[in-house]
């Protein structure tokens, strides 16, 4: 994983108040719950005691217990009570587990992966969905690492074939540029597929005036928008759970439609489309080898593919970015 991220984990909705909620994600074995005031926590799901999972316990107020002896742990992982020793045994420092910054935003649980302390940065996220968007979710895991489920979205080489018979009918196999746009660690990558008839694609310095074109965005770490039009998007965000596995929440988003069961409705059917076209690609990436992308590997690459070799550029520097001070 890039270090000094905020990473996309889970949907807003499954982590409910009252109980806590254990997964695997960025290979590591997490418990999450709420405190009282509805904010959410994680740490290890490991108890320090005897190893239980900590996520088959019980939200005590602010607290997660223990299920095996009822150790209560905070927020930052420090137990704060151990029934056994009496109420008001002091606690030994060592009682601890790991604990990563989390947060509830934008209808995602985020993640801190890094050095902990003061002043982290804002979430990452594409702020204008906010504005009067309404959205259907849908998730599925994949058996791919999460680099793989990314660069398929990247991928505007693939479309006419994957997706021959739905996004992709008109057979614009050609592509110019495409067209490649770095703000910080977002990607802004314009598209302009055409039918093959004899020319040569335009080179990305060719082609002109890029922003009139259709365009997708990718947010590092690990989340990404089609920017269909102005009234309607589809996101989606690649929790990493380890080498093999990424969960993918892929969510439409419109706001066309205000009325309130009709937007249910739209919502709905703009997923079953979602879905439809997400299984369209699974069945190839799945067949991809190795499970994870790296900067260099072997491939033989062209032009179309400058997305995925930017994607790869940015992931290499980041992971080689030094720590924060």
């Amino acid at each position: 994983m890039i270090n000094n991220q905020w990473y996309a984990i889970l949907s807003s909705r499954e982590v409910p108040r009252g109980r806590p909620v254990g997964v695997t994600r960025l290979s590591r074995r997490l418990a999450l719950w709420r405190d009282a005031t509805g904010a959410p926590h994680c740490i290890a799901d490991v108890c320090c005691h005897r190893g239980a999972s900590l996520a088959l316990g019980r939200v005590e107020g602010d607290h997660l217990a223990c299920p095996f002896h009822g150790f209560a742990y905070d927020a930052s992982g420090r137990v704060v009570s151990i029934p056994a020793n009496g109420a008001h045994a002091p606690v030994p420092p060592n009682f601890r587990v790991a604990s990563y910054p989390c947060r509830d935003e934008h209808g995602l649980i985020w993640v801190w992966n890094g050095e902990q302390g003061e002043g982290l940065p804002d979430i990452p996220f594409f702020d204008e969905l906010d504005s009067g968007f309404s959205y259907g979710e849908l998730s599925e895991v994949w058996d791919v690492h999460y680099t793989r489920a990314i660069e398929n979205q990247l991928d505007v080489v693939h479309v006419p074939f994957v997706h021959a018979t739905t996004i992709g009918r008109g057979g614009k196999s050609l592509v110019n540029g495409p067209v490649v746009r770095w703000e910080g660690t977002r990607m802004t990558y314009y598209v302009d597929n055409v039918a093959d008839e004899g020319q040569a694609p335009l080179r990305p310095d060719e082609v002109e005036n890029p922003e009139r074109l259709f365009s997708l965005q990718l947010q590092m770490p690990n989340i990404w928008q089609n920017r269909i039009s102005e009234k309607l998007r589809v996101m989606a965000a690649f929790a990493p759970i380890d080498d093999e596995h990424t969960m993918i929440y892929l969510r439409f988003y419109q706001k066309f439609m205000g009325i309130p069961v009709m937007r249910q409705a739209v919502n709905g059917l703009g997923n079953v489309a979602n879905r439809t076209i997400l299984h369209q690609d699974r069945r190839v990436v799945l067949t991809q080898l190795p499970k994870r992308t790296e900067l260099r590997m072997g491939e033989n690459l062209v032009q179309g593919d400058l997305p995925i070799i930017e994607f790869r550029r940015k992931r290499e520097e980041l992971m080689r970015k030094p720590a924060r001070p």
